[in-house]
């Protein structure tokens, strides 16, 4: 049976998760986050992508990106591909490194946008890694309360819809 196609339409809002395989790391030490990273900004400038938020668990991620072209499966072959790649060179490995196929889900930016910004950024609090948001280093937070400067999130569209001046809050 054939997976069904992704809906891809110009101005979608996603919410994109992978796992590990079988549950497994996907990031092994501080250097791979940061390889992750060149790849979300390789996708940013190769596709149009916009990424609005994003938290890297150790065997997860998630992120929020809107694709003005109608992209997403583009978008997410060439950042999940590329890590694989990477991963798998670097701990000569071969095979999946994600459990399955990336979810890509749907969502309203107008009702949803907001609370799932915060669903991805209280992650690792709720797992009980840090205590407050802005001290998981890898994550968009930081850079929404002004702690960190962090070029591949584009802040406008979440900020307006927490502060009348669209500037970054204070925590």
């Amino acid at each position: 049976m054939a997976r069904p196609l992704r809906i891809e339409y110009e101005g979608a809002f996603y919410h994109i998760t992978a796992r590990g395989n079988e549950q497994k790391r996907i990031y092994f030490n501080k250097t791979d986050y940061g390889k992750f990273r060149e790849y979300l900004e390789g996708a940013r400038e190769k596709y149009g992508c916009l990424i609005h938020a994003y938290v890297f668990m150790t065997n997860h991620y998630h992120m929020i990106i809107e694709t003005p072209n109608a992209n997403i499966s583009k978008i997410m072959h060439f950042i999940n591909g590329s890590y694989t790649t990477y991963i798998n060179k670097k701990r000569d490995r071969s095979g999946h490194l994600f459990q399955g196929r990336y979810k890509a889900i749907l969502i309203d930016r107008d009702t949803y946008l907001l609370e799932l910004s915060r669903y991805i950024h209280l992650n690792p609090v709720r797992a009980r890694i840090v205590e407050k948001p802005e001290d998981f280093l890898n994550s968009s937070y930081a850079s929404y309360i002004g702690n960190r400067n962090d070029t591949i999130v584009y802040h406008e569209q979440i900020l307006q819809m927490i502060s009348e001046s669209g500037d970054t809050i204070q925590a």
